[in-house]
């Protein structure tokens, strides 16, 4: 092989190399619309709202005695 058909193949895979970085980051940065909602989905505004929404989500059931536990069973 020649010098200059190496010098060459090496520039082509640079230039798709750089192309397909390009592609990777456009892609990734644009969000994809959610279908059959016309709203965006919002964030809290306030920390103390984000705080009631983690103490809500991660919240389990305060009636629920769990100190007991239940025996695991696997299954082989």
């Amino acid at each position: 092989m020649s010098p200059r058909l190496v010098v060459i193949l090496v520039l082509a895979g640079i230039a798709a190399l750089s192309a397909g970085v390009v592609t990777w980051n456009m892609v990734e940065l644009r969000p994809a619309p959610v279908s059959g909602s016309g709203a965006a989905p919002t964030q809290p505004a306030s920390e103390t709202e984000r705080r009631e929404h983690r103490e809500k989500f991660f919240s389990g059931d305060p009636d629920r005695d769990i100190r007991g536990g239940q025996e695991m069973k696997p299954r082989w």
